[in-house]
């Protein structure tokens, strides 16, 4: 069997959007409407003739509905096989009548646990009938129609239409496929919220992973690769997939993996002075944060200016127009912010390949979660890293203790250093990146190719000496010989933080006391691989 015409409907449905078009539209082709409590009265309430499902049962719906559609008449004329003869005797024998399409959403238990409701009603809101009617509808997709979402009436009204009242066997393959995704989609709501909410479980047995409503990109890491967008389901902090897009190219795979990490980073710096940062290849090359905006563009972009050519910028505040000029004057892939002024966004429009991200507000950078990376044969799965430290946290292990505005300086390396590749060396002076040395095999070369983009920002600014000297230099983790450090010396830093713990620390402590260092440990470690 191919087509087939649709005599009786069952819709039941919490969200009421577009039903009583729906409606209207089949009663107008002679379709049978079945229904139940709320949809059934929307239905009346527009002049529609309905079924109950208890006429269809002739059994009362009960138990507050949790009791109305778990029923062999409902079931048996969804799952009967139409052209099975012992089925067919078992449909006449019982008096079950096929049920030709499904039109079912199922209850609102996402937006029920985002708006803070009382366990009980959480539990209430999980949904029983309609996964039940859904799933049977769509295993018996040879003869019986399933639509669970809303923006496919219209696609059904066309199908009956182009179709004399009948749907094809490739669009009910179709709607099949889409149902069993929504009702996975739905348990693996519900799971999570069994594990993390309401269990308190960090790694539940089974982690149920989901997406929807895929933004297929043009292409991925690579061009022979292919990538998509998909949206989280379920509660979920608002990032740069939510952002809106005010103009621009549509954003590449690796355009969004760069502004992740750009707005990760800025977000650092939420609610405080304003803050720009500059990311490239998802390591960033300048951060700044200064009395104004434009100050701080132009103090990042001196960190590394060649870097910055093409890279992904982030700001905390509002985009305002003189700092969305500066930024013009060089080639920018993205610019994501809070906000953008009328005069930003007059500024960016020259630019028409521009992408320009509004997210609205900044992530919280000490929101938990997890995250997860794929490896062959299985998944790697961690808790973020959302470990902060305060200066009370700090254990002073040189001779010297570090000044108060080295120890302002040590806290903005710091909190740069947590969003560079491994190995990572990031020196700060007055609230501004020096240098930055990124994903190098070991800490020593990391400290020189900082150092190493310090003078050349020099060269090229014509500063008298580099900003590394006078300033503080954070290491993601330990030194483990002192030759990193001691490189640190030599660019002239004066101050260093780092998390401590190697075997070596007496080692590279006597090296910070020879060369007149103040040094602190943290205790605390941020690798980024």
């Amino acid at each position: 069997m191919t087509d087939v015409t649709i005599k009786r409907a069952l819709l039941s449905v919490s969200d009421k959007n577009g039903l009583v078009e729906l409606g209207q539209a089949l009663a107008a082709r002679g379709v049978d409407l079945v229904s139940t409590g709320g949809t059934a009265k929307a239905l009346r309430d527009a002049g529609l003739d309905v079924r109950d499902i208890s006429d269809l049962t002739g059994f009362p719906e009960m138990m507050d509905g949790r009791v109305k559609t778990l029923h062999p008449k409902v079931h048996g004329g969804l799952l009967a096989v139409r052209d099975n003869p012992e089925h067919a005797a078992a449909m006449e024998a019982h008096e079950i009548g096929a049920i030709d399409l499904v039109v079912v959403n199922l209850y609102p238990f996402e937006a029920t646990v985002a708006r803070g409701a009382e366990r009980d009603e959480i539990i209430e809101n999980i949904d029983i009938g309609g996964p039940s009617m859904v799933r049977s509808a769509a295993k018996n997709h040879q003869f019986v129609t399933i639509v669970t979402d809303p923006a496919d009436y219209a696609e059904l009204q066309d199908a009956l239409a182009d179709n004399n009242g009948a749907t094809s066997l490739a669009f009910r393959r179709k709607c099949a496929a889409k149902a069993y995704a929504a009702t996975a989609a739905y348990d693996s709501m519900i799971s999570q919220w069994f594990a993390f909410a309401d269990q308190g479980q960090t790694f539940p047995d089974m982690l149920a992973i989901n997406g929807k409503s895929p933004v297929e990109l043009r292409y991925g890491e690579n061009p022979h690769q292919k990538a998509a967008l998909y949206m989280p389901v379920g509660p979920h902090s608002r990032g740069i997939a939510q952002a809106q897009q005010l103009q621009g190219k549509e954003l590449s795979y690796n355009n969004y993996n760069d502004a992740d990490a750009a707005l990760e980073l800025c977000a650092e710096f939420k609610g405080g002075d304003p803050a720009v940062v500059i990311v490239k290849h998802a390591n960033p090359c300048g951060v700044a944060q200064a009395a104004s905006l434009l100050d701080a563009w132009n103090d990042a972009l001196a960190c590394d200016s060649v870097s910055a050519f093409g890279g992904i910028v982030a700001v905390n505040v509002e985009l305002d127009g003189p700092t969305a000029e500066a930024i013009c004057e060089i080639f920018t892939e993205v610019v994501i912010a809070p906000s953008v002024s009328e005069e930003a966004k007059a500024a960016f429009a020259k630019k028409k390949n521009l992408r320009l991200l509004v997210t609205g507000d900044l992530p919280d950078p000490r929101r938990g979660g997890l995250s997860l990376k794929p490896i062959t044969g299985g998944l790697l799965v961690q808790t973020r890293d959302n470990g902060a430290i305060s200066e009370a946290d700090l254990k002073v292990v040189t001779e010297r203790a570090p000044t108060e505005q080295e120890l302002k300086d040590c806290f903005f390396a710091w909190t740069v250093a947590r969003h560079v590749k491994s190995n990572a060396i990031v020196y700060a002076k007055d609230g501004a990146t020096a240098g930055i040395g990124a994903g190098q095999m070991n800490r020593r070369d990391s400290s020189r190719i900082a150092a190493m983009k310090a003078a050349e920002a020099a060269e090229k600014y014509e500063w008298a000496q580099p900003r590394t000297v006078g300033s503080a230099v954070a290491s993601d983790a330990f030194f483990p010989f002192a030759d990193g450090l001691l490189a640190a010396a030599e660019a002239g830093a004066t101050a260093v933080i780092q998390p401590g713990g190697s075997i070596r620390d007496d080692e590279v402590i006597e090296a910070a006391n020879k060369a007149g260092l103040a040094m602190v440990f943290t205790g605390m470690r941020h690798f980024r691989h």
